[in-house]
């Protein structure tokens, strides 16, 4: 693959497990944590050694940091430089409500100075890739989104992902992919492009644009196989173009949905507390499920599990009725 192919940070989901199953089918690029809370972790949270569980390839992965005291941002900063891992990235694009009114994630994005200070302190305290995910801003204002990361560039980011929608646009409206390619042209840094990847083909198009990679979130939730059947569609494009013989061949259709299922609760078992087990099941199923006849009606049955001994009953059942 060409361009680096990223799997997107997602509260409850871009965990170990999910990682994992990703690694199964020959893995991506890179892999973002999901959320992990600077105070949380300054303070020792309980929960924190799950978040930070940098497996299965330590090499690839990115721990997303989100909050609003500078001081516990770049302690948190500091503290997860000194594990094995491919840089820190700081949110200052999560748009929910609660997230922002603690003046963390889109929060950021009100304040030029206030977000460049922020990355000028943890600059010095970071030795790995320091990058950052944001939105356009509160308005659609290319100027101001070029001046915002212009000022973190000049502080010392090194990656900016943007997800170009606006700070209070749901995912009903179209993510504007012409800003990633505007922010590029204004950047000397690279810029990746994250929003409304649904195929392996539209993920092929985004990275043959321009932007120096591509991040993909929810999709990579419902195929995980979706990384390794975009390289082999450009495996296949080149060889069209070279006129040579590609032997290899990916085919989704040759994959079992139930394995699959079966794997992550396996996965989920071993590298997330019994505490999440549900919680964690239910949103990889609710994505997953879409790949499904009757899809719907199995979210139900599975969202009304109350442990994983139900959940995958459930799972189980679904199959031994022959629905598909």
């Amino acid at each position: 693959m060409g361009k680096p192919l990223y799997l997107a940070p997602m509260a409850e989901i871009s965990h170990r497990a999910l990682r994992e199953l990703i690694e199964d089918f020959g893995g991506c690029s890179g892999y973002f944590s999901e959320m992990i809370s600077a105070a949380a972790l300054s303070a020792g949270g309980p929960y924190e050694k799950w978040y930070i569980d940098s497996g299965p390839k330590p090499e690839k992965l990115v721990f997303q940091l989100v909050g609003s005291d500078f001081s516990a941002i770049c302690h948190a900063a500091a503290q997860l430089d000194r594990l094995e891992c491919a840089g820190i990235d700081i949110n200052m694009g999560c748009s929910a409500p609660l997230i922002r009114k603690t003046g963390a994630g889109a929060a950021w994005m009100a304040s030029i100075d206030r977000a460049g200070q922020l990355i000028s302190g943890i600059r010095p305290l970071v030795k790995r890739r320091l990058s950052v995910k944001l939105r356009i801003g509160f308005k659609d204002d290319f100027e101001y989104l070029a001046r915002f990361c212009k000022r973190l560039e000049d502080a010392g980011t090194e990656l900016i992902t943007l997800h170009p929608r606006l700070v209070t646009e749901k995912f009903k409206r179209l993510a504007r992919w012409d800003y990633v390619g505007m922010l590029k042209n204004e950047l000397k840094i690279p810029v990746a492009g994250n929003g409304d990847i649904s195929s392996s083909e539209e993920l092929v198009r985004r990275a043959g644009g321009p932007c120096d990679a591509v991040m993909v979130g929810r999709a990579a939730v419902k195929m995980p196989w979706i990384f390794s059947e975009a390289r082999d569609r450009e495996q296949r494009a080149e060889s069209r173009e070279q006129r040579t013989e590609n032997t290899e061949n990916f085919t989704a259709d040759r994959i079992n949905r139930k394995d699959i299922g079966l794997r992550f609760l396996e996965l989920l078992s071993m590298y997330q507390p019994p505490e999440f087990h549900v919680s964690r099941a239910k949103r990889f199923f609710g994505f997953f499920c879409d790949n499904l006849k009757w899809g719907t009606f199995l979210k139900n049955k599975l969202n009304r599990g109350n442990t994983l001994a139900d959940i995958e009953k459930v799972w189980r059942g679904y199959f031994e009725e022959d629905r598909e």
